[in-house]
C-alpha cells in the first residue's frame, strides 16, 4: 500500500510528484522495455560490427569502462548535486526530485509508475548517446580503428545498462529477488548512505562500482545502518 511506513515529508512529496510529474499515460513497463530493449539491441548491433579484433584493440574495453566510471562519478557529484548554469534541469530532477522521492529511510518504490523517478528518461538517453557517443565513435573510427570505435560504444552501452539495473535494484523492495542478490546488497548499502541528506553531497557518488569514490576519498560505508534499513521492503504492484 502506498505511503505505509514512509516519513510524512516523503509520502507527501511522492503524491505531489505523481500528480505533477507522471503523465496519466505513463507506463513503467514501456519505460523498462525502451531502456533495456533498445539498449540491448544497440549493444548487439555494435558487437556485430566487429571484425578480426586485434589484441591491443581489446584494451578499449577496460579503458572505456574506467572512463565511464569517472563520468558517472563526476556527473553525479557535480551537476546532479550542485547547480551549474545550463544544467539546472539535471540538478532539479536529481537533487530536487529523486532525492526527495527516496531517502535513506525510504528507498523502495511503491509501484511500476514510480519507475519514472528511477530510470533515465528515454529522450535524455537518446540525446546523450547522440551528442557524446557519436562524435567519439567518429573520431576513434578515423584516428584509431573501426573496431576500437565500436568497442567504445558497446562498452558504454553495457555500462549504461548495468547502471540502470543496479540503480533500479537499489530501489526495489527488500524481498524482491534482484534486491536479495549479494552484490546488490553490498552496493545498495553504499547507495542508501548516499541518500542520507547529510551525506548526499559528500559521499558515494558512484552508482555502480565505487572505483572513483575510492580514488577521490569519498567512499563511506554505513553497513549496519544500511542492512537495518533494508528491512523496510514493500511489495511492488503493477
Amino acid at each position: 500500500m502506498r505511503g505505509v511506513g514512509l516519513p510524512e515529508a516523503v509520502a507527501r512529496f511522492r503524491e505531489a510528484y505523481r500528480d505533477r510529474e507522471i503523465p496519466a499515460a505513463y507506463d513503467g513497463r514501456w519505460h523498462l522495455a525502451f531502456t533495456f530493449g533498445v539498449g540491448s539491441t544497440a549493444l548487439v548491433a555494435c558487437l556485430l560490427q566487429l571484425q578480426a579484433v586485434r589484441g591491443i584493440e581489446w584494451l578499449a574495453v577496460p579503458l572505456t569502462w574506467l572512463y565511464a566510471n569517472l563520468a558517472e562519478y563526476l556527473g553525479h557529484r557535480f551537476p546532479m548535486h550542485r547547480p551549474f548554469r545550463g544544467l539546472g534541469l539535471v540538478y532539479r530532477r536529481h537533487a530536487g526530485q529523486h532525492h526527495r522521492f527516496f531517502n535513506h529511510q525510504s528507498m523502495p518504490l511503491d509501484d511500476l509508475r514510480d519507475l519514472r523517478a528511477v530510470l533515465f528518461p528515454p529522450l535524455l538517453v537518446t540525446f546523450f548517446f547522440g551528442l557524446f557517443a557519436f562524435p567519439v565513435w567518429l573520431v576513434l573510427s578515423l584516428l584509431v580503428s573501426a573496431n576500437v570505435a565500436w568497442l567504445f560504444v558497446a562498452t558504454g552501452l553495457f555500462y549504461f545498462l548495468n547502471y540502470e539495473v543496479l540503480h533500479l535494484a537499489y530501489h526495489l523492495p527488500a524481498d524482491h529477488w534482484l534486491a536479495r542478490r549479494w552484490l546488490v546488497r553490498k552496493l545498495g548499502w553504499l547507495h542508501r548512505t548516499h541518500h542520507d541528506p547529510r551525506r548526499m553531497t559528500h559521499n558515494n557518488f558512484n552508482i555502480t562500482y565505487p572505483v572513483c569514490d575510492v580514488l577521490f576519498s569519498t567512499l563511506r560505508r554505513d553497513r549496519a545502518e544500511g542492512a537495518a534499513g533494508r528491512a523496510d521492503g514493500r511489495t511492488v504492484s503493477a
